[in-house]
């Protein structure tokens, strides 16, 4: 999708229409990563535990590789495959990158509302290792976005976006969250 068709899909739906219009897709995260802290978990469970009563999520990990830690490029190659094998044909993708779009709250909840529209099964977000994602997952994703114009550790990246998946949901619902 080019930056005309997705500053075209981002205004297409306002917030309302969304709220009227949406299915609730199940949400997968994948996410890349050698391990997660503790700490980081205990918030990312407790915003997984207040999306699940939107719809169904289910967060993945993809143990980045450390075996072709030395060459960077083939590390970005077999984490590439190893997310491609949790992608399914219909799944709706959202790469998060730096170089993806800027997306405002409002934004992502019209993303998060029209994914339901889009006939697809679910609603995947990847979050790529240390080195970024590979041309397989570049190519398949529906959409590019970026949480920060700063670059941002995997965890705090996962922690944002499960933030803001909630935050679009009270938002699609017209709920006391977002002010």
């Amino acid at each position: 999708m080019n930056a005309a068709s997705l500053n075209h899909f981002l205004s297409s739906f306002s917030p309302f229409f969304a709220m009227i219009s949406s299915r609730a897709l199940p949400i997968r995260i994948i996410t890349v990563v050698k391990r997660r802290s503790p700490g980081v978990q205990l918030l990312v469970d407790e915003y997984v535990g207040k999306l699940r009563h939107y719809c169904s999520v289910d967060d993945v990990l993809v143990r980045s590789n450390p075996r072709n830690a030395w060459d960077s490029r083939a590390q970005v190659d077999d984490e590439d495959a190893a997310v491609m094998n949790l992608i399914r044909s219909d799944d709706w993708i959202v790469m998060l990158d730096e170089q993806g779009r800027d997306v405002s709250s409002e934004q992502m909840a019209d993303l998060v509302a029209d994914a339901g529209n889009t006939g697809a099964s679910r609603l995947l977000f990847c979050i790529g290792g240390p080195y970024g994602h590979g041309k397989q997952v570049r190519d398949r994703a529906n959409v590019t976005i970026r949480l920060s114009s700063m670059v941002l550790n995997h965890q705090i990246a996962l922690l944002v976006l499960v933030e803001q998946l909630y935050r679009s949901w009270t938002i699609l619902k017209g709920q006391n969250y977002h002010h």
